[in-house]
């Protein structure tokens, strides 16, 4: 069989104008709650039980049909970093990225489902405050952050590309500093951040991850499912109910990223997403003996004891008051 498999989308289009969506689905090859979810709902849509009044609807349920076939993260190498048009393909990723990012630009908003490996319930992802930097300036924050309390989940995370471009440069005086390596590094690259939705944001448009839960987790196509059905009232591409904002939102912050130095860093125990840390409590050990610690009280994201060396750990992540709409924040 060949894993240079057809990409396809499924989109659905109203006689009445309004919002352009797009959902994508197994970003991760080994990703599939979101893909569960997407195909119910084209299943609704085609049998008349989902009506979509007004705008467009796109679905794309396995967007790296590579990674999918060999039920793993990757085909070549990460899609969901360092997303871009190739003029010049070489991995099956670039060819996705010629496919996807003309895509993603023709649509106002994009909700990106995806799973983790550790256990832990599911998450949003969110991106920056309204800002006019040069990283990633949006005017879609407080947009994306009334949406993201309206997916069906009790917990947001913001900070995810300020934070990725600090380890980046990191990492890339680490790399400076040892021998010279073999290949290109795509992990040096100064927009390696970059995924779905970034590039969605850098088209103009605004955009969610929606992390499902932990990849068996067999709630997480319900998860998937419920946040599309919210996400197409809310946008009013149907005529449900628009959902009420959770009144109980956990919001964190991204601060900080740590890498793994040789495959044989270990953690300490297998920490959980959003385990609580006390300052100077022991997160692991380096190959070399040297023993990593909590900087401060704050919490643990996305551990990850499979990482290669030169790749993301785990995060560090503190509270922020952003989701907390009580406090105007």
């Amino acid at each position: 069989m060949s894993l240079f498999l057809p990409f396809q989308s499924v989109q659905f289009t109203a006689i009445a104008p309004g919002k352009r969506l797009i959902i994508t689905g197994a970003v991760h090859g080994n990703e599939v709650a979101g893909t569960h979810g997407i195909r119910r709902i084209i299943t609704e849509i085609e049998r008349g039980e989902l009506t979509l009044a007004r705008g467009r609807v796109t679905f794309v349920p396995i967007t790296n049909p590579k990674a999918y076939a060999l039920k793993r993260r990757n085909g070549d190498r990460n899609l969901n970093r360092n997303l871009a048009p190739a003029d010049t393909p070489v991995e099956f990723e670039d060819h996705i990225a010629n496919w996807l990012c003309p895509l993603l630009a023709q649509h106002d908003a994009l909700l990106d489902l995806h799973s983790f490996q550790a256990q832990g319930r599911a998450f949003v992802m969110v991106g920056p405050q309204n800002n006019t930097g040069t990283l990633e300036p949006t005017v879609h924050g407080d947009t994306e952050r009334d949406w993201a309390m309206r997916l069906g989940v009790k917990r947001a995370v913001d900070g995810w590309l300020g934070t990725y471009a600090t380890g980046v440069d990191e990492r890339r005086a680490r790399a400076e500093r040892a021998p010279a390596s073999e290949g290109k590094r795509h992990d040096l690259d100064a927009k390696y951040g970059v995924g779905t939705t970034e590039y969605m944001r850098s088209t103009g448009g605004m955009a969610l991850t929606l992390e499902c839960g932990q990849h068996d987790d067999p709630h997480g196509p319900e998860v998937a499912y419920r946040a599309i059905r919210n996400t197409l009232a809310l946008f009013g591409l149907t005529d449900e109910a628009v959902p009420t904002a959770a009144t109980d939102m956990e919001g964190l912050h991204l601060g900080t990223v740590v890498d793994k130095f040789d495959r044989n860093d270990a953690f300490a125990r297998p920490w959980q997403s959003f385990d609580a840390l006390k300052a100077g409590d022991v997160i692991g050990t380096r190959a070399n003996g040297e023993v990593v610690r909590a900087p401060r009280d704050g919490y643990i994201v996305f551990p990850n004891a499979l990482a290669e060396a030169n790749y993301e750990w785990f995060y560090l992540a503190e509270a922020t008051t952003r989701f907390n709409l009580a406090q105007g924040a």
